[in-house]
């Protein structure tokens, strides 16, 4: 097999995986109670979202849950997001959300957090600076939704 076959097979691997989270998102529901709450909108492509959080002890994630309107690579990722911050404390998650942000702006990320490579699927909006938006917008949700904010500032 070719090195560009086997780049195109990865790609498509990584659209299958951003296409069937976006249409069968497993933690897109409104979850009550929660502990924490936030909004976040992209103006430049409609994209919306609301991320809640259920905490264990203190600052550790029981549960993460969103309600989104958007575009696939928002809604994949916001799902995905959900899954890989169950278990972490505040400080592990705003960790990982800019190791999320350098993997959505650069393609790669020098982190050696195992839950990159579950995220890794949306690395390619990298090459798309418009999408990068769209990949970050549930994450800048979820940090705002820690520092207590109703909606998150996202740039």
């Amino acid at each position: 097999m070719s090195q560009s076959h086997s780049f195109d097979d990865v790609r498509d691997l990584y659209q299958n995986i951003i296409l069937d989270r976006a249409r069968n998102p497993r933690h897109m529901h409104r979850m009550e109670p929660f502990d924490a709450c936030a909004a976040g909108e992209n103006p430049l492509c409609g994209d919306q979202v609301e991320v809640r959080v259920r905490f264990a002890a203190g600052t550790t994630v029981a549960e993460a849950a969103f309600e989104a309107r958007g575009c696939a690579i928002s809604m994949a990722s916001a799902d995905l997001m959900a899954e890989v911050v169950r278990g972490r404390d505040a400080a592990a998650m705003r960790s990982l959300a800019a190791d999320f942000a350098e993997l959505a702006r650069n393609g790669v990320s020098g982190s050696a957090d195992p839950a990159i490579s579950t995220l890794q699927p949306l690395s390619g909006v990298s090459e798309y600076r418009s999408r990068v938006k769209c990949a970050t917008l549930p994450w800048s949700a979820l940090i705002a939704a820690l520092d207590g904010a109703k909606e998150s500032s996202h740039d």
